[in-house]
């Protein structure tokens, strides 16, 4: 893919009368990781197109480089809520967000999208039946990037929900009535979904879904060779999350479950901009580690051993795919960041706790999805005895990785929306494919 900012040759840009501006809505930190790459890849297309971003969770930190760069621009009210967008998974995590004034932002974020609305420029919903719902009051045309849901979860996979199971299976899509609705109005203009067999359920129901390919997996060079670790110590990639004050809540017990294996062991933790180094130093220190030089030729920013054990701790920023090369499982309490390594074929285990994200429901629910390739682990000792087994037998992680990648499928998919997009949602009505 050319670099963001660059012009398509002449020949694959497609000459019409199209809108100007494109309003995106997106809904919490992994679908807006997404939408970053599909804006880039749009922006290569339509570098005319004046495009703006309405985070509808969080402040849409994952926005502000495309910002910098005059790419997009931020609108509208944004707040971070308690929950971090997962009030829909608890009662108290709702009473939370309702307390801190969900309702004021929400409905200050349906009147921009009102206004945005009432100038006929279209909008892209990038999530699930929030900004979808946002998208269809507008009044004016959209698309729907349904990021969240795939039929896998209750198709295959290891475990059994019967209720929820005999739910989906009686729809034929893991996609409710009223979210149909919305996608098949006339001014749905595109919809697109993670995997053809998603797709399929929908259009069963007469909603023309594509599945043109998972932008999670942009970027990453999943193709890369494997960079089996050099020395006596194995390598455990810890995915904490970034929501806070959960992702240390995580990390403390993912370290914790680490520190019952007996043999040498360097852990590395990729992150983004959070948590911050300050708060993750104060849970290793109280796990008995202790700051060292990071080591020569890493990309890690700061390095810590423990005391006692034959274990170090290496925190990167912004190396997740290099260290999912280079690791042979994953240790994760993380959403995008847990199917982005599995995609590349490192298998992962998982441990649910109090939430408000990374709770036991929804760690079974990404493990179905990812056809087993993340088990989930009960406490801290089958953790600990899940890394032991996989450590110890490479057949499997290699037979788990294979796994991992298929259900992720291959690069692409963002290029191909940004396609779709300029086709279907800002040319002339009547476009449709994928070209």
């Amino acid at each position: 893919m050319p670099p963001v900012g660059s012009k398509l040759p002449a020949a694959d840009r497609i000459s019409h009368d199209m809108p100007s501006r494109l309003l995106v809505l997106s809904n919490g930190h992994g679908e807006d990781a997404i939408a970053v790459r599909i804006i880039a890849a749009l922006h290569q297309r339509r570098p005319d197109l004046e495009l703006a971003v309405l985070p509808l969770v969080g402040e849409g930190e994952a926005f502000a480089a495309l910002e910098a760069q005059g790419i997009l621009s931020r609108i509208g009210p944004r707040q971070r809520l308690p929950s971090g967008g997962f009030s829909n998974q608890s009662l108290r995590g709702l009473g939370r967000d309702l307390a801190a004034g969900l309702p004021l932002l929400s409905w200050r974020q349906w009147r921009l999208v009102r206004h945005w609305g009432a100038s006929g420029q279209p909008l892209l919903a990038v999530g699930d039946v929030l900004p979808l719902l946002l998208a269809a009051a507008s009044g004016a045309p959209f698309g729907f990037i349904g990021t969240p849901k795939s039929d896998f979860t209750w198709r295959s996979g290891p475990g059994r929900a019967l209720c929820a199971d005999a739910y989906h299976r009686l729809k034929g899509s893991e996609w409710d009535p009223w979210e149909w609705a919305l996608m098949g109005l006339g001014r749905c203009r595109l919809v697109a979904v993670r995997d053809a067999l998603t797709a399929r359920g929908l259009r069963r129901h007469r909603v023309h879904a594509l599945a043109p390919g998972n932008p999670m997996m942009d970027g990453l060079d999943p193709a890369a060779e494997f960079l089996p670790p050099s020395g006596a110590s194995r390598r455990v990639l810890l995915l904490m999350g970034s929501r806070t004050p959960e992702a240390l809540g995580n990390l403390q017990r993912l370290l914790g479950a680490l520190l019952r294996c007996p043999q040498p062991m360097e852990v590395r933790a990729a992150c983004g901009s959070q948590p911050r180094e300050e708060a993750i130093a104060g849970i290793l220190q109280r796990l008995g580690l202790e700051r060292c030089p990071v080591p020569a030729g890493s990309s890690a920013v700061a390095a810590w051993r423990h005391q006692q054990r034959p274990l170090r701790f290496l925190l990167g920023r912004g190396n997740l795919a290099e260290w999912a090369r280079s690791t042979e499982l994953a240790v994760a309490t993380a959403g995008t960041a847990t199917e982005q390594v599995v995609g590349l074929g490192c298998p992962a285990l998982s441990l649910p706790g109090p939430g408000p994200q990374f709770k036991a429901a929804f760690a079974r629910r990404q493990s179905r999805l990812l056809g087993g390739a993340v088990r989930v682990c009960a406490g801290s000792a089958e953790l600990a005895e899940g890394v032991e087994q996989l450590l110890a037998d490479g057949a499997l992680r290699e037979r788990l990785g294979r796994l991992g990648r298929r259900r992720m499928g291959a690069p692409g998919g963002s290029a191909r929306i940004a396609s779709a997009i300029d086709r279907v949602l800002l040319g002339p009505p009547g476009q449709d494919g994928i070209t």
